[in-house]
């Protein structure tokens, strides 16, 4: 059976963009854009170029760069209001733009041009198929149908007629927008259904539909138009976009590929750069990736019920609706106190106690004691593998602390020089070693000190670094007294691992963490310890 495949529209860089707390420096849009080019994605919609110099020079620099069959869109309006098209400044600036297509979004809700354009219906209809012919003869044009299902839905003849308008004029799109995300799947079944029979006289024309989220269907929105005809879905790498966002690419383009029958994208290129993807756009709009998100997120492939595990481990389909890997996800087994014996099999497996079923219960037993002390080990991994030993009595320490002081303030209340240093007292084979550091607050002088105090005995730990470092309070009933979660991430030239501290002084809980982050790295590269 041959495939149909569907045109996939990016517009993660200009609307995209006008998500709250999303802003792209211009080296951030080219790196994107690259990204997305090397991908598969059909088109980028690059931006505005009226709008502002960073997206003229966009348009300027990705022409310096080989995009293979992608092809970069410039977006922008119809012609203005009693302005011929070819004097009409945006207009001017879309063809300065110099992109083999253009994007050009027109009013198709008749009570958008009369109240908001204040232009009458007729006029509104010359915007539109001026501006289409004029741009036409520099590019090829994307129709983007703004609010069309609100339109069709409260004067279905004269939408129609805006469509008629954008083909007359040499439109080869027909992009209907959810301008809204009010609409329904049904409803934009149906009234794309009817927009696609309106233009059969325009058998060159196809369709596109460009949804936003707000009833958190765009997706399913999308999926609806495709099946009833329409070719091209826009949208943004992970929905990011304006109020609820927009349809999310990635779900739409492993939703067709992988789920849907009969349907190709990226030219039927693999799928496995997806999660990377999605994680780039993340990192680079300095956005909080969502654990949750579908088929790319940390925890779409997590398992953390004991049951479930069990299923998993027998048969992975019944807890995955598609294997991890064809998006370049993988699965990830937590530990905690929801666990069972399979849970701890899984992510012990390096210890081979998959048959000692009275070790598998008191690991599960310590980490139910543990977790109601407020420890989590889903995401500390270095300090479950430590628990393990320690329970296994294979576990040798390569140190002991004796005693810490962290002080931490001002050297100035004039100058408001604030500074921190930690004092360390450690016992290291049959040496008690004594250290002071300083530090940018008080975790970092003690970090510091600790990594100074075991260096001679240690080099190995030269190469390690503290990666991130997460607090969370525990309690929050108790305020300031509440206890805390601490988890730190480190990693080496090899690997990254996670520890995690809990008490109701951070420092301790700080200090916990650190200590577990040192002897995974000694206990891994089975240093000995010192004598």
């Amino acid at each position: 059976m041959t495939s149909k495949p569907i045109q996939i529209y990016d517009t993660t860089l200009r609307d995209g963009s006008q998500g709250e707390g999303v802003s792209f420096s211009l080296n951030d849009k080219l790196q994107i854009a690259l990204r997305l080019a090397e991908t598969g994605v059909d088109f980028i919609e690059g931006g505005y170029p009226l709008s502002n110099e960073k997206d003229v020079a966009f348009f300027q620099e990705i022409q310096e760069h080989d995009l293979g069959d992608t092809q970069v869109c410039a977006f922008g309006m119809t012609r203005r209001r009693g302005v011929e098209a070819a004097q009409d400044p945006g207009m001017k600036a879309l063809v300065a733009a110099r992109t083999p297509v253009i994007t050009v979004v027109g009013k198709t809700w008749d009570y958008h041009a009369t109240e908001v354009l204040r232009v009458s219906l007729e006029e509104n209809l010359a915007m539109i198929g001026e501006s289409v012919q004029f741009l036409a003869g520099h590019a090829a044009v994307i129709y983007d149908a703004e609010h069309f299902f609100d339109g069709y839905r409260a004067n279905p003849e004269y939408a129609l007629q805006t469509l008629r308008a954008a083909a007359s004029g040499g439109a080869a799109v027909m992009s209907l927008c959810d301008t809204n995300g009010g609409s329904l799947p049904e409803q934009i079944a149906e009234i794309t259904s009817a927009a696609i029979d309106s233009l059969r006289d325009y058998p060159g024309v196809t369709f596109g539909i460009h949804c936003h989220n707000d009833s958190e269907l765009a997706v399913a929105n999308s999926l609806a138009a495709v099946d009833v005809g329409a070719t091209q879905v826009q949208g943004t790498i992970n929905g990011i976009g304006e109020r609820c966002g927009n349809a999310d690419l990635i779900s739409v383009m492993a939703n067709l590929a992988l789920k849907k029958k009969g349907y190709s994208v990226l030219g039927g290129r693999s799928l496995q750069p997806l999660t990377e993807l999605s994680r780039f756009v993340y990192e680079t709009a300095n956005l909080q990736w969502r654990g949750g998100q579908p088929f790319v997120g940390q925890s779409a492939f997590a398992h953390k019920g004991g049951m479930h595990v069990h299923a998993i481990n027998k048969a992975a389909s019944t807890y995955e609706h598609i294997d991890p890997a064809l998006v370049g996800n993988e699965r990830r087994i937590l530990v905690s106190e929801l666990s069972g014996r399979s849970n701890i099999v899984a992510v012990a497996n390096k210890h081979s106690i998959e048959d000692d079923r009275e070790i598998q219960d008191k690991i599960l037993a310590e980490v139910v004691r543990l977790e109601n002390q407020g420890f989590q080990f889903e995401n500390a991994g270095g300090s479950f593998d430590l628990l393990i030993k320690r329970v296994l009595g294979t576990f040798t320490p390569h140190f002991s602390p004796i005693k810490y002081r962290v002080v931490a303030g001002e050297t100035s209340a004039d100058e408001k020089d604030v500074y921190a240093e930690a004092i360390l007292k450690i016992r290291v084979g049959d040496q008690d070693c004594f250290n002071a550091a300083e530090g940018h607050g008080p975790v970092n002088a003690l970090d510091t000190a600790l990594r100074e105090t075991l260096l001679p005995s240690y080099p190995q730990l030269r190469d390690m670094r503290l990666v991130d470092y997460k607090v969370r309070v525990v309690d929050n009933g108790a305020g300031t007294a509440a206890g805390t979660r601490v988890n730190i991430e480190s990693a080496d030239h090899h690997e990254s691992w996670g520890t995690i501290g809990v008490s109701d002084n951070i420092i301790e809980a700080s200090f916990q963490a650190l200590i577990d982050s040192v002897e995974y790295k000694l206990h891994k590269e089975n240093v000995t310890p010192a004598t």
